[in-house]
């Protein structure tokens, strides 16, 4: 605006005064003079073309909690440690240039600094088995964006690679005995370029007195089960996205700051918190909808059936979330998370068996009823089955020990087969997204059985399969013979 002004002002003046120079009007230089005088002017209002900017540059940088001659921690069990900085690196300072230039309406040239260290933190003395939440400034933060590695103490531990390329081979100590991280050039952009307050949660066991005795349950734990065995992708190594609505992604099982999904994150705590850990029992449920063993069929469910996702679309034994059945509800919330997706199952066969861990797949029946139901109960032959009973409980129309009870008879043996189904191993077709079902039209143990084995040989094979666990009732029946 200035410019028009001062320039229309000199062109007046110009032209009132008369006369020229080097061949120009005094109009023309007035304007030309007046134009120079209200760009100046623009620039300053509204920064237009105006003298370079510099953003973020920093003068002076500190590091907390870099004492010298402070007492080194000790820890047991399962703490949250500050540490304290025993290492760092001058500041690095980036800056990248944009603006300026000719061409369309003049832009500012901006130069945008920004700055990283590398340092080293010690958390404790004597040896750790895990780092697990890490806080910058008291809010959680993902250990893999800090490119951290994490010295866990013991006495073998050599010098950290960076260091000694700062410091020079063969200057650098090992800090044997002390467990502490080492954070290679760590952006400071996101904590406002400084160096925010870390703290860490330290994982350290009573240590072995000997090899051969364990006084801490990280060193006696051997095997695990790996519950609750249902949710529709809560076996999934893979991220998988959820769209409630236009634009939207919800992940649906990665649920902590560290950005992995819910089941490496699982593997990785365990194996770094239980090391003596070598076999996991991997529990997969279908479910079961009486615990009469003639009229139960046992069925995978799905724990909602409005939404999928592209990623990984729901399918289980050949059936798709929109042919499935959904888990019951209480109050608009399932009781039970859904059947894992076959394909999620077959990648945590495989994560589990690249962790090292022997494979124990375990097949495991949910009874899913609630509360109001109509089913005749088989222990007190009243309408009314109790709501989620344990599946140890599905037996005979009338349970051995009630007056008109099959047990014992031919009915008995008729029952059991219902139950049992005529399914065949040559009945299911796998694929690369799980295990589909050819035979006949039966919800049955055996179509149920055999569609688990078929998926542990779709994920390369499993070191045992459980078969029939809990199933206490069944056993307890007897034929006619």
């Amino acid at each position: 605006m200035a410019t028009l002004v001062l320039s229309a002002a000199g062109t007046a003046l110009g032209g009132s005064l008369g006369g020229s120079f080097l061949g120009l009007s005094a109009a023309t230089l007035g304007r030309a003079a007046g134009a120079a005088i209200g760009r100046r002017i623009d620039q300053r209002i509204f920064g237009s073309g105006s003298a370079p900017v510099e953003v973020g540059r920093v003068d002076r940088f500190r590091l907390t909690g870099a004492s010298e001659g402070a007492a080194t921690t000790q820890i047991y069990g399962r703490m949250r440690v500050a540490g304290q900085v025993i290492w760092a690196t001058r500041f690095n300072e980036s800056s990248e240039t944009t603006g300026g230039g000719k061409g369309g309406p003049p832009q500012p040239k901006t130069t945008t600094f920004s700055y990283s260290v590398s340092m080293a933190v010690a958390l404790c003395r004597g040896q750790i088995t895990r780092v697990g939440r890490v806080w910058a400034d008291g809010e959680e933060v993902a250990p893999d964006t800090l490119n951290m590695r994490v010295y866990f103490g013991d006495e073998t531990q050599g010098p950290d690679p960076k260091i000694e390329a700062v410091e020079g081979v063969g200057h650098v100590p090992a800090y044997r005995g002390m467990a502490y991280v080492v954070m290679e050039d760590l952006p400071l952009g996101p904590f406002g370029n400084r160096v925010p307050q870390f703290s860490f949660e330290v994982f350290r066991p009573a240590e072995k007195q000997t090899p051969e005795k364990a006084e801490d349950l990280a060193h006696l734990v051997t095997a695990v089960a790996m519950i609750p065995g249902s949710g529709d992708y809560a076996l999934a190594t893979s991220p998988v996205f959820l769209s409630p609505e236009f634009g939207a992604q919800v992940a649906v099982n990665s649920n902590s700051p560290s950005g992995k999904t819910d089941m490496l994150a699982s593997i990785e705590a365990l194996t770094e918190e239980m090391p003596q850990v070598g076999s996991v029992s991997l529990v997969v449920s279908w479910f079961g909808d009486d615990l009469r063993c003639g009229s139960c069929q046992v069925k995978p469910k799905a724990e909602f059936g409005d939404l999928d996702s592209e990623q990984m679309p729901w399918r289980v034994n050949g059936i798709s979330r929109e042919q499935a059945e959904v888990v019951s509800q209480v109050d608009g919330r399932p009781v039970y998370g859904g059947t894992p997706a076959d394909a999620s199952v077959i990648e945590a066969i495989i994560a589990l068996k690249n962790a090292g861990q022997s494979v124990v797949y375990y097949p495991f029946i949910l009874m899913d009823q609630l509360p109001g139901n109509s089913l005749p109960d088989p222990y007190t032959a009243q309408a009314g089955q109790p709501k989620l009973p344990w599946r140890g409980r599905i037996t005979t129309s009338l349970a051995p020990d009630v007056t008109g009870s099959t047990d014992g008879t031919s009915a008995a043996d008729v029952e059991v087969a219902a139950f049992v189904g005529t399914a065949q191993v040559g009945d299911f077709l796998r694929g690369d997204q799980g295990v589909s079902y050819t035979g006949p039209n039966e919800w049955s143990f055996r179509r149920y059985v055999l569609h688990q084995a078929h998926l542990c040989v779709a994920a390369g094979g499993v070191d045992a399969f459980c078969i029939g666990s809990e199933l206490r009732g069944l056993t307890q029946i007897r034929g006619a013979g």
